[in-house]
């Protein structure tokens, strides 16, 4: 029986999925335990200064302050996620997803709201570091990992 075991963990190691893995986890690990740092420091600091950034900007800080602190916690909520993902991207790739989701929907949100004049545009620097700055690791993480385990449909699945 053990003999089997051996066979089988042989047979994973170089399957076209493992390098896979071992590529992803080589390409993109560093980037998502980068995201993962970024994201705790950026989110613990809003949460306990949370006019800094406004003050940097040279913008009023927003009026109830608890607002913007509930922004630094969904924030902070992302860093072990990303720490997650970063141990084997492939096999979480789903959860790269929901990161690269937030990315994304951050800055849409944000067009909206200078759009209709509920932010101003020296906000959107918050963007650059917060989400811009991570779109071309995520999706081509994403990209790779869709490729290999039956395209993003079967992704968007749970797949």
């Amino acid at each position: 029986m053990s003999g089997g075991g051996v066979q089988r963990q042989r047979l994973r190691a170089t399957s076209p999925r493992g390098d896979v893995a071992a590529l992803l986890r080589a390409r993109y690990g560093p980037w998502l335990r980068a995201a993962a740092i970024y994201n705790l420091v950026w989110g613990a600091g809003t949460v306990l200064f949370p006019g800094f950034a406004f003050n940097v900007l040279g913008l009023s800080v927003p009026a109830p302050v608890a607002i913007w602190q509930l922004v630094g916690m969904f924030v902070l909520v992302y860093a072990p996620v990303y720490w997650w993902a970063s141990q084997d991207p492939l096999r979480h790739r789903h959860l790269v997803l929901v990161g690269f989701a937030g990315k994304t929907l951050g800055p849409l949100g944000f067009v909206w709201a200078a759009a209709t004049g509920a932010l101003p545009l020296a906000f959107g620097w918050i963007l650059v570091t917060n989400d811009l700055l991570w779109w071309p690791a995520l999706a081509a993480c994403l990209h790779t990992a869709s490729r290999h385990t039956g395209g993003w449909m079967e992704m968007l699945r749970g797949r």
